[in-house]
């Protein structure tokens, strides 16, 4: 069974990077995890950066549907008993209740060792994160990346220009590993 990772909001921002991870969630390498209130953050911040609210309500139900084993509930009680950064507290509650072997996020210092060890979490940047997937499971991540790509019709996208958009968003160590993936 694949292991269980927690994707903090920040890390589910970006349309890219976000379709990177659950693509690649989707083929088998891991299952991820969120509960409603990094849900309802990536709701509450997109929209007030001016996406459309059904785009953005569109985008949570996809992502829902697609991996309706990702929720985590009744963390609640577990979030005054976390001691990493208060505003993060819940997305350390909802890792532990997961049962999350990792937990992805852009914020490393908000979640330091002395508040994750204690529950043998491993916080990773995206960027490692992905890098992580790639070295497990080369052909896969590839495979992903071209499923992705093709998705993509309007404008149509190449893996080496996904790639370009990957890097941009904060994964530029992943984007270039991953694009020697492609060289023949």
């Amino acid at each position: 069974m694949p292991f269980p990772a927690l994707l903090d909001t920040c890390s589910i921002w970006g349309a890219y990077l976000c379709d990177t991870l659950l693509s690649i969630a989707a083929a088998g390498a891991y299952r991820p995890l969120w509960s409603a209130a990094i849900l309802d953050e990536l709701h509450r911040g997109l929209v007030e950066c001016g996406i459309d609210d059904d785009a953005v309500k569109r985008r949570i139900s996809d992502m829902r549907r697609a991996f309706p084993g990702a929720d985590v509930a009744g963390y609640e009680s577990l979030i005054d008993s976390m001691t990493c950064d208060p505003k993060d507290r819940h997305v350390l509650a909802a890792a532990v209740r997961g049962g999350a072997e990792v937990l992805v996020t852009f914020n490393l210092k908000d979640f330091p060792l002395a508040a994750t060890d204690p529950f043998d979490l491993t916080v990773v940047h995206p960027d490692d994160f992905l890098l992580g997937q790639l070295d497990l499971y080369p052909g896969l991540v590839i495979v992903a990346l071209q499923a992705q790509a093709d998705r993509y019709t309007r404008p149509p996208t190449s893996v080496p220009e996904l790639l370009a958009r990957l890097a941009a968003a904060g994964v530029p160590r992943f984007a270039a590993e991953a694009s020697r993936h492609l060289m023949p």
